[in-house]
């Protein structure tokens, strides 16, 4: 038998639950995400790979750190003839910048995943473009996620790109029916919960330095 058959069946197994997707490490429940630009994917990432890719440039720039954080504009208004201009059938909607394709997209979360909604430029120009998060929002790996319920206000909170996936994938994992039901529908407002705790507003007269922000620190 030779040395690396032998190592085979003496080798430690790994440990259970996921691994970093580029060196391999074993990962905690929760750890953070890269963008891979080339194929449009998130990948699992422990902490020295993720800080890696934080620095401009680095690897090419084909996967980037999804940063960390959530912010409100407390002057954000969306009326409702602007939600209909954005021509989204759901109260549900996350926009962000493809860098490769050189425009916005518009997603919102259905049962069946993310769905793709045609975004015309000028619509996207008029309603959301001009506002200060749009501003700040960094190429790929922030988004701008509304939420729209009846009788309410829409709010607009910036997030990481990876929040908009967890939203999808609760909605595929609770939502029955039509409505979805009340499993989903507390679900979803335990998420808005979540994310309107972490969200911090703009200071007043803060000023957007322009889409792709480097480095998605605070403005």
């Amino acid at each position: 038998m030779s040395a690396d058959v032998l190592a085979q069946f003496t080798r430690r197994p790994p440990p259970p639950g996921e691994r970093c997707e580029l060196c391999g490490e074993p990962l905690p429940d929760e750890h953070r995400h890269l963008v891979d630009t080339t194929r449009r994917s998130l990948k699992c990432s422990c902490p020295p790979c993720h800080l890696l890719f934080t620095r401009p440039g680095a690897g090419q720039g084909r996967f980037q750190a999804v940063p960390d954080r959530y912010l409100t504009d407390p002057g954000f208004t969306l009326g409702a003839d602007d939600w209909h201009r954005l021509q989204i059938p759901v109260g549900l909607a996350f926009f962000f910048r493809n860098s490769a394709l050189d425009r916005f997209a518009a997603f919102y979360p259905s049962p069946a995943g993310a769905t793709e909604s045609e975004l015309d430029p000028a619509t996207w120009d008029a309603v959301i473009g001009s506002t200060r998060l749009a501003g700040l929002l960094q190429d790929d790996v922030e988004a701008l996620l509304l939420h729209a319920e009846r009788g309410k206000p829409a709010t607009c909170t910036l997030v990481p790109i990876d929040v908009c996936y967890e939203l999808v994938g609760r909605m595929r994992l609770h939502w029955k029916g039509f409505d979805g039901g009340a499993e989903a529908r507390a679900d979803i407002e335990e998420f808005f919960g979540r994310v309107a705790a972490r969200a911090r507003p703009l200071p007043a007269g803060t000023e957007a330095s322009g889409a792709g922000n480097p480095g998605g620190g605070a403005p």
